[in-house]
């Protein structure tokens, strides 16, 4: 078992707590008991990592996987927390700026991404190349941001609110849809193009 995997994953659970406690805000759901997230969310991210060093033996790419999630999981709550920090200081929650403060939070997140997954998910070590390897991850990112923003952006400006979900919930709706879209695109376009071995 590799305790370096096991502390960031605790570190990842952390900021994914921080950031969650954001979105809860935003949505008007915040309440003392999501404080619990602060302690617990690291804790399940460290016990998730041990289990997939247990199993690794069985199933080879389970640890690998296990970190695309947890970085996929920090940067969903980046991403979003950072979306709702801007709704909360603006109280737009659709239209163009939507739109807007979407790509800017992807954009972060993607950055964010972009070194959790060279260094920790798949390892890639290589300095020769690096450009090329960054203009690569660039190219696929610059795709799924397409696709998150899109989905996003259809979701919230062309469907709308549904079923009496007020309009900052269903942005955190959308915008959910919209990184689960992402981040299938994501995971295939980095591990069979950009840190391939």
């Amino acid at each position: 078992m590799n305790k370096h995997d096991i502390a960031l994953s605790a570190l990842i659970g952390f900021f994914v707590a921080v950031f969650f406690l954001m979105v809860a805000n935003t949505i008007g759901e915040f309440r003392s008991v999501f404080l619990l997230a602060l302690p617990v969310f690291p804790v399940l991210a460290a016990v998730g990592m041990k289990v997939a060093f247990i199993l690794a033996p069985k199933i080879p790419m389970l640890l690998q996987l296990s970190r695309f999630l947890l970085v996929g999981a920090l940067n969903t709550f980046m991403d979003l927390g950072i979306l709702n920090l801007l709704i909360w200081s603006t109280a737009i929650t659709a239209g163009v700026w939507f739109s807007a403060f979407k790509g800017f939070s992807f954009a972060i997140a993607v950055i964010n991404s972009y070194f959790w997954n060279k260094f920790w998910t798949f390892r890639a070590q290589k300095k020769e190349g690096a450009g090329g390897e960054f203009l690569q991850f660039l190219v696929v990112s610059v795709f799924g941001f397409l696709v998150n923003v899109g989905v996003a952006s259809f979701a919230v400006n062309a469907v709308g609110p549904m079923f009496g979900i007020a309009p900052p919930l269903w942005a955190n709706i959308g915008a959910l849809l919209a990184t689960v879209a992402a981040m299938t695109w994501n995971f295939l376009g980095y591990k069979l193009v950009v840190f391939r071995k």
